[in-house]
């Protein structure tokens, strides 16, 4: 039951008008007098589950439209005939649907579809999906990497956008998702960065810490530790040279040995996607200032003095 403004009964001018959506008539409560029709059904026309429906999809809707393509994604797909009028003479059909896509646009939507099945691997939120579809086409219109798969292309876009939305994945991760080799998409990244001018935030110890450590359900004290290891061993130039991800798995390692909740450097290498040596040379160069890395208020089991060597 609803009332609407400026429909009134004559006899009832303050009684709650009922709206009969199925006779598209607004009805005064108090006498019955139809005071109004052609009400507007904003309903849905009808409900269909295409699990359910035998195949026999009704939506006249199609698909969400899609900016990014040139054709705005609009299309006219014809169904199969079902009646005598639908075929010819020697039983072919005589409808059929001819190609409207054109070139350009299908190599956007397989380089759409294979960003987002990439995505949907590693569990990437719609908003990296987006800026990566953006950057596509962008690198795309800009016709610069001419030459080189798109699929590379595509897994260079994802790990931009990754980059650029604050939650970076190493490239390991993103070749782990692809067909592509690690070698071929950073050349895609190196070239889309120069020919777009395209930045990106340089990668820090801390932009992996919370999610390694998360992987290996380390405590909350342990992560905070490793956090503050890496952080300083950074500032105080100890591991030069070194790449964040392998003094972030070297924090994390020197962090969980010091606790009770300890890991190995085969655990740790095996969720941050470097080899076991590469944690140990970082931890090497670490460990004769570990006394200056730890937080001040952090709580031993193992003391220093007493720490793997390697």
């Amino acid at each position: 039951m609803s009332g609407t403004a400026g429909v009134a009964c004559k006899f009832h001018p303050d009684a709650t008008l009922i709206e009969d959506y199925r006779a598209g008539d607004q009805i005064c409560s108090e006498c019955g007098l139809v005071v109004g029709d052609r009400v507007i059904d904003v309903g849905s026309e009808w409900r269909t589950f295409s699990s359910e429906s035998g195949g026999e999809d009704k939506s006249r809707v199609g698909g969400a439209e899609n900016t990014l393509l040139g054709s705005s994604d609009l299309s006219t797909i014809i169904g199969p005939g079902t009646g005598g009028a639908s075929f010819s003479a020697d039983g072919k059909a005589m409808y059929n649907n001819r190609p409207t896509v054109s070139s350009s646009d299908r190599t956007l939507m397989n380089a759409f579809r294979t960003i987002s099945n990439m995505s949907d691997r590693i569990n990437l939120p719609r908003t990296i999906i987006d800026r990566a579809n953006n950057l596509f086409k962008m690198v795309s219109d800009g016709k610069n990497l001419k030459g080189r798969a798109n699929d590379a292309i595509a897994a260079a876009c994802l790990y931009i956008a990754c980059r650029q939305e604050g939650v970076p994945r190493t490239f390991k991760e993103i070749v782990a998702v692809s067909t592509i080799s690690k070698k071929e998409i950073g050349r895609c990244f190196k070239l889309i960065l120069k020919a777009h001018d395209t930045s990106v935030e340089l990668i820090t110890t801390g932009d992996f810490m919370s999610r390694f450590c998360g992987t290996l359900s380390l405590s909350r004290d342990v992560q905070k530790a490793a956090t503050c290891i890496a952080k300083k061993a950074v500032d105080f130039d100890i591991v030069p040279g070194r790449s964040p991800i392998s003094v972030a798995a070297a924090a994390i390692y020197m962090a969980s040995q010091a606790s009770d909740d300890k890991r190995t450097q085969r655990e740790i290498a095996d969720i941050a996607g470097v080899a076991d040596v590469t944690i140990r040379q970082s931890y090497k160069l670490m460990l004769p200032r570990a006394a200056e890395l730890f937080p001040q208020d952090f709580k031993f089991t193992t003391p220093i003095e007493n720490l793997p060597q390697n």
